[in-house]
């Protein structure tokens, strides 16, 4: 996993070699001999060229350590998948217009960490670089589990009030960025961050609501099962997704998922039985709180 604090900052690229203050000559005592014109012009000559070479030496440093932050950025870049389009999990597939997460576009997942999550799942399947930014809540070996790789995974938990520079930054390294939106958005940032976006071929997945998204997922309807009859536990979540495009345009599409399934992944549910199909299932009354 990428290490964000291992990037240094350029007070930090100053080497312990930096220039120095000039010494004072010192008097000596009353009536010590004084170095001739010659002495001293040596003297002086001495110290610039031994000047020279620490502030080469520094140069150098700075160089290396420079060129080493850039051969790893460029590494970050380097693994790009379809330009049209970033892949998707198949469940999601069917809520997205062409199938696909388009380059350049935002999305806004409601509350759902794990449908949000499922969003990078296939993106980084392919070999794209992925960020997480804002979400402490996010499970490494959740994510590892989903099949996210975690080489290539940029998390900053808690970025503070600094999550939308921090947002736009990852934006230059990672394909698909998740960001949950700490503060108020204005539309000029999110215009720039588009364009930004669009330059980079990446794309923006927001928890919560964003401005002008062009799709909106959200979980309407969810029923649990595993729980038996005073014993048990949860296994697994049909649930109902919904998404819409942008400012209501067109009509809204649902897919019902399993969010997650028993073994802990996100596919398609199988459709429900027909009606008068034989169902084992037996239903008791149960006391609702007013």
């Amino acid at each position: 996993m990428f290490e964000y604090e291992g990037m240094q900052t350029a007070a930090a690229l100053r080497s312990p070699g930096s220039p120095r203050q000039p010494r004072r000559e010192s008097t000596g005592p009353a009536g010590a001999a004084r170095p001739g014109r010659a002495d001293s012009g040596r003297a002086d000559q001495g110290r610039a060229d031994q000047g020279r070479v620490d502030h080469l030496g520094d140069a150098r440093a700075a160089l290396d350590r420079i060129t080493a932050l850039r051969s790893r950025v460029a590494e970050m870049e380097a693994p790009r998948v379809d330009v049209q389009g970033l892949p998707t999990a198949s469940a999601l597939q069917p809520l997205l217009p062409g199938g696909a997460i388009r380059v350049g576009g935002s999305y806004a997942v409601q509350e759902s960490v794990l449908l949000a999550m499922t969003m990078l799942q296939a993106a980084s399947a392919e070999g794209a670089w992925c960020a997480v930014v804002g979400v402490p809540s996010l499970g490494v070996e959740a994510a590892a589990a989903m099949g996210i790789d975690l080489e290539r995974l940029v998390l900053v938990p808690d970025p503070g009030d600094q999550w939308l520079t921090v947002t736009a930054a990852l934006v230059d390294v990672a394909q698909v960025v998740l960001t949950r939106p700490l503060g108020r958005v204005v539309p000029g940032d999110v215009s720039r961050l588009g364009a930004r976006l669009r330059q980079r071929g990446g794309a923006l997945v927001a928890l919560g609501a964003w401005p002008g998204a062009d799709v909106t997922l959200r979980v309407t309807d969810s029923v649990w099962s595993g729980i038996g009859d005073g014993h048990g536990h949860l296994t697994e979540r049909r649930a109902t997704v919904t998404a819409s495009g942008r400012a209501g345009a067109g009509r809204p599409v649902s897919a019902d998922l399993l969010l997650p399934a028993a073994d802990g992944a996100v596919r398609a549910a199988d459709p429900p039985a027909a009606a008068g199909a034989s169902d084992t299932r037996v239903l008791r009354p149960v006391a609702v709180a007013s």
